[in-house]
């Protein structure tokens, strides 16, 4: 998916600026790393705070247009306010197509509900990451990584080094030697309480 954004460049600095800029519908921002100097922006606030509810723009190369000129960005830090439906404040790093990055990427879950360990055991999948970090070349990078839970037995854990990933991505925990668990399907009280019940019942009485 290919998103865009568009900025403008922001002259004014400090909180007060800050404050009336938002006050006006605008969200304050900055553009860091590659070779040229950070750049401060402000960004459409109603535009930048529907985006932010997009899985995609956080895991994908976005393109930042600032007044004509387009540059690969990611994006890298946010910060909302406490209580109110407000954006404060965004941050961007530049993109450069030859070094590799480091990004988190949302894990989408598949046949969830045919695994064994659910279909037939009545288990129930927990998941334990939702996310990973990976590693690769910006070209390379996905918006997600599917996770295929078909052949999940019950009181089985899927890890890191069973997920099938795309062509050279790498997922940073497993380079440092780190097989997190994914997921697992565990059992419920009240299905062990009752698969106990029926077999105390089935027990013959002795006379």
């Amino acid at each position: 998916m290919k998103i865009e954004v568009n900025a403008d460049k922001r002259t004014l600095q400090g909180k007060g600026a800050s404050r009336r800029l938002r006050g006006s519908g605008k969200v304050p921002g900055i553009i860091y790393g590659g070779d040229s100097e950070p750049q401060s922006i402000e960004l459409d606030h109603n535009d930048m705070f529907y985006k932010l509810k997009m899985e995609a723009f956080h895991a994908s190369i976005l393109t930042l247009k600032v007044e004509g000129s387009k540059e690969q960005v990611l994006l890298r830090d946010v910060q909302m306010h406490p209580y109110k439906q407000l954006v404060l404040h965004v941050d961007f790093q530049r993109v450069d197509q030859k070094k590799k990055i480091h990004m988190k990427v949302p894990l989408h879950f598949i046949n969830e509900e045919i695994a064994p360990g659910v279909k037939t055991a009545g288990g129930i999948v927990s998941h334990v990451l939702t996310e990973v970090d990976v590693s690769c070349l910006p070209k390379d990078l996905p918006e997600f990584i599917t996770v295929d839970l078909i052949d999940l037995e019950a009181g089985h854990t899927l890890h890191l080094s069973d997920l099938v990933l795309p062509e050279n991505v790498e997922i940073s925990a497993l380079i440092k030697g780190d097989d997190q668990a994914v997921a697992a399907i565990v059992i419920p009280r009240a299905v062990l309480s009752g698969e106990a019940a029926a077999e105390t019942e089935e027990e013959p009485t002795e006379e």
